[in-house]
């Protein structure tokens, strides 16, 4: 199929990033209401609306999601008149995290709806680095694309990384690193995570590579009193998620913490970077290594991507 005939359509942050870095983007014809890189994608129409509000807080939101689930609603609507008007050849989705992005289901009872289209749709469901770089490939594959380039590139960055840190562990003791991907209640990240902390020369606390996010008790966050503790919510940028962290750090124990009492609570973009299955985890594995370790990596992600609380 040649690039005149495709009409894709996506509906995840991360496909879209994929679909971009191999070239795609002037074939995207529809996008989620999430998808806002790269700039150029958000002209394209949205064909998705969230069914609750995301600026209330944390906990609010928290609720708010598990109703829905609970009386068995998708967090996300899909448009399907504008799914109509585009025609799309192609669909790409996900199937790895009902809040995170319209489900599959979703996504089939909608095409199913369709007259006047028929689109393939290619879901994505990636938990480690290692599937994100085969998605890259699979899309390429299917759209007939090369592949080879983007992989090469994004992975010898993440060797970069891997290289200077690999010594680390025999030369001093690793820094021990929270990730709190949401506050109310307290989450720690997990899925690919791990495995960026790892690489990037830090021993990740309290959660599994591969696995689901899981809910952390305040009292094992403060027991466990990690040398780094570093914020990236889910869907929230970089000032929404700074309020999160002052609100936590209001509380008393708080103050005890050594990572608080050295200076080391940060904040991230973690809507943009961190908890995108796609290119930019690589950013977020050179955010994370200029977090950890700043007398080795300096690549100027500090003010624009992460902070310090």
């Amino acid at each position: 199929m040649s690039d005149g005939n495709l009409k894709i359509i996506s509906l995840i942050p991360s496909g879209t990033e994929i679909l971009a870095i191999l070239g795609l983007t002037d074939a995207i014809v529809g996008r989620s209401h999430e998808c806002d890189y790269p700039p150029e994608i958000q002209s394209r129409p949205v064909c998705t609306q969230p069914r609750l509000d995301t600026n209330v807080s944390s906990g609010e939101i928290h609720n708010e999601v598990n109703k829905l689930i609970q009386s068995a609603l998708s967090i996300y609507e899909i448009k399907t008149d504008v799914l109509e008007r585009l025609q799309p050849t192609h669909i790409v989705t996900q199937d790895q995290c009902d809040v995170c992005a319209v489900s599959l289901s979703e996504v089939e009872k909608a095409v199913a709806k369709l007259t006047h289209a028929s689109p393939q749709i290619i879901s994505l469901q990636p938990n480690f680095l290692n599937d994100v770089w085969a998605d890259i490939e699979r899309l390429g594959n299917i759209f007939q694309v090369d592949s080879v380039k983007a992989l090469e590139n994004l992975e010898a960055r993440v060797k970069i990384v891997a290289q200077k840190t690999q010594g680390l562990s025999q030369t001093e003791k690793l820094p021990r690193v929270a990730c709190i991907e949401w506050t109310d209640p307290l989450m720690v990240a997990a899925n690919w995570i791990p495995e960026l902390v790892a690489l990037a020369g830090g021993e990740p606390l309290f959660s599994t590579t591969g696995q689901a996010s899981t809910q952390l008790k305040w009292e094992s966050l403060i027991a466990s009193n990690p040398d780094i503790i570093i914020f990236m919510p889910c869907g929230f940028d970089l000032n929404r998620t700074r309020l999160d962290a002052e609100l936590l750090s209001k509380r008393p124990e708080w103050q005890n913490l050594h990572a608080n009492q050295t200076g080391r609570i940060y904040i991230t973009d973690g809507n943009a970077y961190f908890n995108r299955p796609g290119p930019r985890l690589v950013d977020s594995l050179e955010i994370l290594a200029e977090i950890l370790h700043p007398e080795i990596f300096q690549y100027g992600y500090k003010g624009k991507s992460w902070d310090i609380v």
